[in-house]
Protein backbone atom coordinates (compact mmCIF):
# COMPACT_ATOMS: atom_id res chain seq x y z
CA UNK A 1 0.00 0.00 0.00
CA UNK A 2 1.24 3.69 -0.60
CA UNK A 3 1.22 5.14 2.55
CA UNK A 4 1.65 8.97 3.20
CA UNK A 5 2.41 10.43 6.84
CA UNK A 6 0.77 13.94 7.18
CA UNK A 7 2.55 15.74 10.18
CA UNK A 8 1.37 18.88 11.91
CA UNK A 9 4.39 21.25 13.17
CA UNK A 10 4.32 24.31 14.44
CA UNK A 11 7.54 25.49 16.26
CA UNK A 12 8.98 21.75 16.68
CA UNK A 13 12.49 22.51 15.55
CA UNK A 14 13.55 20.59 18.53
CA UNK A 15 12.32 17.24 17.61
CA UNK A 16 10.74 17.63 13.71
CA UNK A 17 14.25 15.85 12.34
CA UNK A 18 14.29 12.97 14.58
CA UNK A 19 10.66 12.16 14.20
CA UNK A 20 10.41 12.32 10.19
CA UNK A 21 13.75 10.04 10.06
CA UNK A 22 11.59 7.70 12.08
CA UNK A 23 8.66 7.95 10.46
CA UNK A 24 10.43 7.51 7.35
CA UNK A 25 11.34 3.79 7.82
CA UNK A 26 7.57 2.88 7.66
CA UNK A 27 6.02 5.04 5.00
CA UNK A 28 6.49 6.19 1.01
CA UNK A 29 6.34 10.27 1.63
CA UNK A 30 6.10 12.62 4.22
CA UNK A 31 4.24 15.87 4.37
CA UNK A 32 5.17 18.18 7.00
CA UNK A 33 2.54 21.03 7.42
CA UNK A 34 4.28 23.80 9.32
CA UNK A 35 1.45 25.77 11.41
CA UNK A 36 3.52 29.37 10.83
CA UNK A 37 5.92 28.56 12.97
CA UNK A 38 8.92 30.84 13.85
CA UNK A 39 12.02 28.70 14.47
CA UNK A 40 13.42 26.25 11.89
CA UNK A 41 10.86 23.77 11.70
CA UNK A 42 10.06 24.31 8.00
CA UNK A 43 14.18 24.39 6.73
CA UNK A 44 14.67 21.04 9.59
CA UNK A 45 12.02 19.32 8.19
CA UNK A 46 13.17 19.90 4.67
CA UNK A 47 16.88 19.02 5.34
CA UNK A 48 15.16 15.81 7.25
CA UNK A 49 13.73 14.62 3.73
CA UNK A 50 10.31 15.74 4.22
CA UNK A 51 7.86 17.48 1.69
CA UNK A 52 6.76 20.92 3.34
CA UNK A 53 3.68 22.83 2.84
CA UNK A 54 3.67 26.35 4.79
CA UNK A 55 1.00 28.38 6.28
CA UNK A 56 2.55 32.38 6.80
CA UNK A 57 0.41 32.42 10.20
CA UNK A 58 -0.41 30.19 12.97
CA UNK A 59 -4.13 28.48 12.27
CA UNK A 60 -4.45 25.69 14.32
CA UNK A 61 -4.22 21.37 14.29
CA UNK A 62 -7.57 21.57 12.52
CA UNK A 63 -6.16 24.09 9.55
CA UNK A 64 -2.79 22.26 9.11
CA UNK A 65 -4.37 19.07 8.99
CA UNK A 66 -6.73 20.49 6.43
CA UNK A 67 -3.75 21.26 3.80
CA UNK A 68 -1.67 18.23 5.01
CA UNK A 69 -4.96 15.80 4.23
CA UNK A 70 -5.62 17.62 0.64
CA UNK A 71 -1.85 17.81 -0.47
CA UNK A 72 -1.88 14.13 0.65
CA UNK A 73 -4.83 12.74 -1.01
CA UNK A 74 -3.57 14.98 -4.19
CA UNK A 75 -0.63 12.13 -4.42
CA UNK A 76 -2.94 9.40 -4.43
CA UNK A 77 -2.37 7.26 -1.52
CA UNK A 78 -3.73 4.12 -0.15
CA UNK A 79 -3.41 4.91 3.41
CA UNK A 80 -2.75 8.14 4.79
CA UNK A 81 -1.06 8.31 8.46
CA UNK A 82 -1.46 11.04 11.24
CA UNK A 83 1.53 11.95 13.82
CA UNK A 84 2.45 14.55 15.64
CA UNK A 85 5.31 16.47 14.93
CA UNK A 86 6.71 16.34 18.88
CA UNK A 87 7.40 12.54 19.43
CA UNK A 88 4.38 12.05 21.77
CA UNK A 89 3.52 9.48 19.11
CA UNK A 90 5.82 7.16 18.93
CA UNK A 91 6.33 6.19 14.97
CA UNK A 92 7.25 2.50 16.14
CA UNK A 93 3.85 1.87 16.18
CA UNK A 94 2.79 2.75 12.71
CA UNK A 95 2.99 -1.27 11.76
CA UNK A 96 0.32 -1.94 14.08
CA UNK A 97 -1.88 0.99 12.84
CA UNK A 98 -0.87 -0.09 9.02
CA UNK A 99 -1.90 -3.59 10.18
CA UNK A 100 -5.61 -2.71 11.77
CA UNK A 101 -6.59 -0.24 9.07
CA UNK A 102 -6.60 -3.15 6.46
CA UNK A 103 -9.98 -4.00 8.04
CA UNK A 104 -11.00 -0.46 9.54
CA UNK A 105 -11.49 2.55 7.37
CA UNK A 106 -10.04 4.53 10.74
CA UNK A 107 -7.86 3.32 13.66
CA UNK A 108 -7.28 5.77 16.36
CA UNK A 109 -4.04 5.28 18.41
CA UNK A 110 -5.49 5.02 22.18
CA UNK A 111 -3.68 6.25 25.21
CA UNK A 112 -6.42 4.60 27.25
CA UNK A 113 -6.04 1.35 26.69
CA UNK A 114 -2.63 1.43 28.59
CA UNK A 115 -1.66 3.12 31.70
CA UNK A 116 -0.22 6.00 29.82
CA UNK A 117 -2.92 8.44 30.22
CA UNK A 118 -2.20 8.43 34.06
CA UNK A 119 0.48 10.62 33.44
CA UNK A 120 -2.04 13.51 32.44
CA UNK A 121 -3.36 15.80 34.47
CA UNK A 122 -6.81 15.56 35.74
CA UNK A 123 -8.15 18.19 33.84
CA UNK A 124 -6.87 16.95 30.37
CA UNK A 125 -7.54 13.30 30.88
CA UNK A 126 -11.38 14.32 32.30
CA UNK A 127 -11.46 16.71 28.91
CA UNK A 128 -10.72 13.40 27.11
CA UNK A 129 -12.84 11.28 28.80
CA UNK A 130 -15.76 13.63 28.01
CA UNK A 131 -15.12 13.90 24.21
CA UNK A 132 -15.01 10.44 23.94
CA UNK A 133 -18.27 10.18 26.04
CA UNK A 134 -19.98 12.32 23.30
CA UNK A 135 -18.81 10.30 20.88
CA UNK A 136 -19.69 7.12 22.33
CA UNK A 137 -23.16 8.05 23.15
CA UNK A 138 -23.85 10.21 19.56
CA UNK A 139 -22.05 8.36 17.27
CA UNK A 140 -23.37 4.66 18.96
CA UNK A 141 -19.33 4.12 19.20
CA UNK A 142 -17.42 2.40 21.76
CA UNK A 143 -14.16 4.82 21.61
CA UNK A 144 -12.11 5.12 24.70
CA UNK A 145 -9.67 8.40 23.44
CA UNK A 146 -11.73 10.27 20.41
CA UNK A 147 -9.15 13.53 20.72
CA UNK A 148 -5.75 11.58 19.74
CA UNK A 149 -4.32 12.68 16.74
CA UNK A 150 -2.39 9.86 15.84
CA UNK A 151 -4.56 7.79 13.07
CA UNK A 152 -4.68 6.21 10.09
CA UNK A 153 -7.11 6.40 7.56
CA UNK A 154 -7.90 4.24 4.22
CA UNK A 155 -7.29 7.04 1.42
CA UNK A 156 -10.89 6.18 -0.05
CA UNK A 157 -12.40 6.89 3.72
CA UNK A 158 -10.82 9.92 4.05
CA UNK A 159 -12.01 11.81 1.09
CA UNK A 160 -15.87 10.95 1.81
CA UNK A 161 -15.36 13.44 5.25
CA UNK A 162 -15.69 16.60 5.38
CA UNK A 163 -12.98 19.24 5.48
CA UNK A 164 -11.91 19.63 9.21
CA UNK A 165 -12.89 22.82 11.18
CA UNK A 166 -10.41 24.68 13.10
CA UNK A 167 -11.65 23.20 16.55
CA UNK A 168 -12.91 19.81 17.69
CA UNK A 169 -12.02 18.63 14.71
CA UNK A 170 -11.15 14.83 16.05
CA UNK A 171 -14.58 14.52 17.68
CA UNK A 172 -16.98 16.18 14.52
CA UNK A 173 -14.82 13.65 12.13
CA UNK A 174 -14.98 10.67 14.24
CA UNK A 175 -19.14 11.29 14.52
CA UNK A 176 -19.25 11.99 10.66
CA UNK A 177 -17.30 8.85 10.41
CA UNK A 178 -19.98 6.96 12.52
CA UNK A 179 -22.91 8.40 10.76
CA UNK A 180 -21.72 7.38 7.44
CA UNK A 181 -21.06 4.35 8.41
CA UNK A 182 -17.40 3.93 8.78
CA UNK A 183 -15.50 1.16 10.40
CA UNK A 184 -13.48 2.56 13.26
CA UNK A 185 -11.26 0.77 15.37
CA UNK A 186 -8.68 1.21 18.22
CA UNK A 187 -5.15 -0.21 19.18
CA UNK A 188 -2.99 0.68 22.16
CA UNK A 189 -0.89 3.28 22.10
CA UNK A 190 1.71 4.95 24.84
CA UNK A 191 1.39 8.32 24.77
CA UNK A 192 3.87 10.15 27.29
CA UNK A 193 3.42 13.66 28.18
CA UNK A 194 5.70 15.62 25.54
CA UNK A 195 9.72 15.98 27.17
CA UNK A 196 10.59 18.50 24.62
CA UNK A 197 9.31 21.69 23.02
CA UNK A 198 6.07 23.70 24.38
CA UNK A 199 2.56 21.76 24.57
CA UNK A 200 -0.34 23.32 22.82
CA UNK A 201 -1.49 22.59 26.83
CA UNK A 202 -0.91 25.46 28.49
CA UNK A 203 -2.71 27.15 31.81
CA UNK A 204 -4.96 29.50 29.59
CA UNK A 205 -6.09 26.38 27.28
CA UNK A 206 -7.02 24.53 30.88
CA UNK A 207 -8.77 27.57 32.09
CA UNK A 208 -11.14 27.37 28.97
CA UNK A 209 -11.13 23.58 28.60
CA UNK A 210 -14.89 23.58 30.66
CA UNK A 211 -16.05 26.07 28.35
CA UNK A 212 -14.99 24.28 24.96
CA UNK A 213 -17.18 21.60 26.39
CA UNK A 214 -20.14 22.95 26.34
CA UNK A 215 -19.28 24.94 23.03
CA UNK A 216 -18.50 21.75 21.31
CA UNK A 217 -21.68 20.07 22.37
CA UNK A 218 -24.13 22.95 21.24
CA UNK A 219 -22.49 22.91 17.98
CA UNK A 220 -22.61 18.82 17.49
CA UNK A 221 -26.02 19.27 18.55
CA UNK A 222 -26.64 21.67 16.31
CA UNK A 223 -25.16 19.73 13.54
CA UNK A 224 -27.26 16.67 14.30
Amino acid sequence: MKTIAVIPAHNEAETIQKVVAEVKKYVHEIIVVDDGSTDSTRDTALGAGAAVVSHALNRGVGAALRTGYRAALNRDPDVVIQIDGDFQHDPSYIPRLLEAVEKSDIVIGSRFLNPSHKNYNLTRRSGIKFFSWVANTLGSLSVTDVTSGFRCYRASALRQLTPLTDQHWALEQTLEAARKGMTIKEISVEMPVRGEGRSQFDLETYALYPFKMVDCIIKILIFR
